[in-house]
C-alpha cells in the first residue's frame, strides 16, 4: 500500500521560547526565512505524502493561516513591485498547494499518544507517518524517503533513528535494540524511553519520525483505558504492546542525516546557522562574518 498520509502534532505551548511564543507558535519560528514546520511539510511532500493532518490548539491559528492561500492584500502588494518580488509571490502561492491540509483540535490527556487518538477516524485503516513539528533530520535523501524505502521492503512499522553522540542524549530520547538486519537497521525487540547511558540497550535513538501501521490506534485505546489519573499517554506504550503481540518494528538509522531539534534554544540556533551557511545567496558572506566575530 502506498503511504499518502502524515500526522503532525502541533498543540504544545512552546514554553522554552517564551516570551517569543506567547503569541506565535513555536512551529512558526523561522529557519532563516522559512518556518520549521514548513521544512517538515516539504520533506514529507518530497517523499510522496499528499495528505497532511496537523493537530493543533486554540493558539495555533497562525499555522493554518500559513498553509492557506496568501491574502489578497499581500498578493496585490507583491504584484505592485513587479519582477522585483515576483519570486516571492510564486513562493507564497506554492505553500498552500504543497499538500491537502487537515486540522484537528487536540483533546484528551497530555502525552504524544493523544494526537494520534484525535486523528484515528481521519487516518482510517492505512499506514501513515507520525512526525514532530519542531525537529527534522536533514539528509540528501530525507528521513521520510528512507523510512518509506524500509516500509516498501518489510511492510511494517518503522522508526527513524540517529546515533547517540553525547552522554546527555541517553536522557533525552528513546532507544531501540534488537537483531541487526544490516548496518544501521535493526529488527526491534526492545524500546526504552530515556534510559540513561548505563541502561541504554543500544546507541540508536528513536527521534523525529515514525511510520505506524493503523492497528496502533487499537493499542492506543488499550493504553488509554489503563491510564491512571494524571498520567500521560505515550505512543511508545502502545507500540510495545503491539510488539508483544507480534507486530514487527524496524529501527532505521537515517543515512547521512544531521538531526536538528529546534524545540530547544541551542538546537534552534544550530539549525539557523547551518541553514544560513548553506544559503546560496548570502552563505559565503555569512561565513566570513562568523570568522570575523569569532576570531
Amino acid at each position: 500500500m502506498r503511504i499518502t498520509k502524515a500526522v503532525i502534532p502541533a498543540a504544545g505551548f512552546g514554553t522554552r521560547f517564551l516570551p517569543q511564543t506567547k503569541a506565535m507558535p513555536k512551529e512558526m519560528l523561522p529557519i532563516v526565512d522559512k518556518p520549521v514546520i514548513q521544512i517538515v511539510v516539504e520533506n514529507l511532500v518530497k517523499a510522496g505524502i499528499t495528505d497532511i493532518i496537523i493537530v493543533t490548539g486554540y493558539h495555533k491559528r497562525a499555522i493554518e493561516d500559513h498553509f492557506d492561500s496568501p491574502s489578497r492584500e499581500l498578493v496585490e502588494n507583491l504584484k505592485m513591485a513587479g519582477d522585483k518580488k515576483k519570486h516571492l509571490l510564486e513562493e507564497t502561492e506554492k505553500i498552500s498547494e504543497l499538500a491537502n491540509f487537515y486540522y484537528v483540535r487536540q483533546k484528551g490527556p497530555y502525552g504524544n499518544g493523544t494526537p494520534l487518538l484525535n486523528v484515528a477516524e481521519i487516518v482510517g485503516d492505512e499506514p501513515f507517518i507520525y512526525t514532530w513539528s519542531d525537529d527534522y533530520i536533514s539528509a540528501e535523501r530525507n528521513e521520510f524517503q528512507q523510512m518509506l524505502d524500509v516500509y516498501d521492503r518489510y511492510q511494517c512499522n518503522v522508526l527513524a533513528c540517529i546515533r547517540a553522540r553525547d552522554d546527555s542524549e541517553y536522557d533525552r530520547f528513546g532507544f531501540a535494540a534488537g537483531k541487526t538486519l544490516e548496518e544501521g537497521m535493526i529488527d526491534v525487540d526492545e524500546l526504552i524511553e530515556k534510559p540513561g547511558k548505563d541502561l541504554a540497550p543500544s546507541d540508536l535513538a528513536t527521534v523525529s519520525a515514525f511510520l505506524f501501521e493503523p492497528k496502533i490506534f487499537t493499542y492506543l485505546d488499550k493504553a488509554m483505558k489503563n491510564l491512571k489519573t494524571n498520567q500521560e499517554l505515550y505512543w511508545s506504550d502502545a507500540l510495545i504492546m503491539m510488539m508483544n503481540d507480534g507486530a514487527r518494528v524496524i529501527a532505521k538509522e537515517i543515512e547521512g542525516g544531521v538531526y536538528y531539534d529546534t524545540g530547544n534554544k541551542m538546537g534552534y540556533l544550530k539549525a539557523v546557522v547551518d541553514a544560513a551557511l548553506q544559503d546560496q545567496k548570502f552563505g559565503d558572506e555569512f561565513r566570513e562574518y562568523l570568522k570575523k566575530v569569532t576570531s
